[in-house]
């Protein structure tokens, strides 16, 4: 199941991001936690080079503690580090100004050398569609200026916003990558939503996450839609579970459409219990 999805918006959004880089003290980079990897823009890494990044991994709360903690060992470095990051409840938040003193430091020093004593961070914040920028930039903001949704590409247009931690964010549009070169890293991404389920095939991309799952949460699967036993064949899961929430048409049939949206919605809810897709090992 190939999937790519670039509008054209985000190969100006990626000429944005490069120009504007210079503005900014450090990049906050936004991924998701559950496939902390797939998440992981490649442009954004090479754009950057060595701008003092943080990463969070947003919606740490759906994904395994352990695991997610294993991601944050992996990633941090010298000029980048990464926390776990829920954007909805701004769990997290209380952790940036420390980082950024830590990251910019010498600059900061600097300043001071000067007797300037009150200055403001300029930060870029970068991500994939849906992947919780905007909401993190209101959490920061402490009020909704960045536009949310829970699809991908609301946020279309550049715009600074003013916090009360003497940071400045300047917010960017949601930007993927015009070629996957693993299948699995795009399935990911639709998995999560950060696709729009509009120019898929959703039946075809359930299914996908049913055999994902069975391998690696069966119990999740199991407890989440009452089934006794998983069978190795995942459209036979999917019947069980479309049988399961009575979505069945004439003659018995299976409303496949019904189950996708709702176990695509369920999963992306959260409502499975906690999983990580993707572990550091797997890189």
């Amino acid at each position: 199941m190939a999937i790519n999805w670039f509008p054209g918006h985000m190969a100006k959004t990626r000429r944005q991001i490069k120009e504007n880089l210079k503005l900014v003290d450090a990049v906050i980079e936004i991924r998701d936690a559950r496939i902390v990897k797939s998440s992981a823009n490649p442009e954004i890494e090479e754009i950057c080079g060595d701008k003092p990044r943080i990463i969070l991994l947003n919606k740490a709360d759906l994904s395994e503690k352990e695991i997610t903690n294993q991601w944050i060992r992996n990633l941090s470095k010298q000029n980048v580090k990464a926390i776990a990051f829920n954007a909805l409840t701004g769990e997290g938040t209380n952790k940036i100004r420390g980082l950024l003193d830590e990251l910019l430091k010498e600059k900061h020093d600097r300043i001071k050398n000067k007797g300037i004593m009150k200055f403001v961070d300029r930060v870029m914040v970068v991500g994939i569609p849906n992947g919780g920028k905007s909401s993190f930039i209101n959490k920061m903001a402490k009020a909704s200026v960045a536009k949310t949704g829970d699809k991908p590409g609301v946020t279309k247009s550049k715009q600074w916003i003013k916090t009360k931690m003497d940071v400045e964010l300047l917010d960017t549009p949601g930007v993927l990558w015009p070629k996957f070169e693993d299948e699995q890293v795009g399935l990911n991404l639709a998995f999560t939503g950060a696709i729009k389920d509009e120019i898929m095939d959703i039946e075809t991309l359930a299914l996908k996450l049913i055999e994902k799952l069975q391998g690696e949460y069966p119990e999740n699967l199991k407890t989440r839609y009452k089934l006794e036993t998983l069978s190795d064949n995942a459209l036979e899961n999917m019947d069980n579970i479309g049988r399961k929430r009575g979505a069945v048409i004439s003659r018995g049939e299976i409303d496949y459409n019904r189950v996708a949206i709702m176990l695509l919605d369920e999963f992306r809810a959260g409502k499975l219990g906690k999983i990580s897709l993707e572990k550091p090992d797997s890189i």
